[in-house]
């Protein structure tokens, strides 16, 4: 069952209540009798687990062979094979 935050607009008594979904919320302050409202919050988001990074989408990138090695294309071999 979530817990909902409640303030009441008259004392500004902070209190919560533990609530199903379905429950009516709290009206009345049990301080002073006062009007409730609950509150609401903005909460933290915590990812975990790979898939969430831009790096965990991304393909690896093979390192580039050195230019000595590697023949331009168009460039004939130095023996042919017949």
């Amino acid at each position: 069952m979530p817990i909902y935050e409640y303030e009441c607009g008259h004392c500004q008594t902070h209190f919560d209540r533990k609530q199903r979904f379905d429950e009516e919320p709290v009206t009345m302050c049990p301080e002073c009798r006062g009007k409730a409202r609950r509150v609401i919050s903005s909460i933290p988001v915590i990812f975990k687990g790979s898939g969430f990074y831009i790096t965990d989408s991304r393909k690896k990138v093979k390192p580039e062979k050195s230019e000595s090695k590697e023949k331009p294309v168009g460039e004939k071999k130095d023996k042919e094979v017949k």
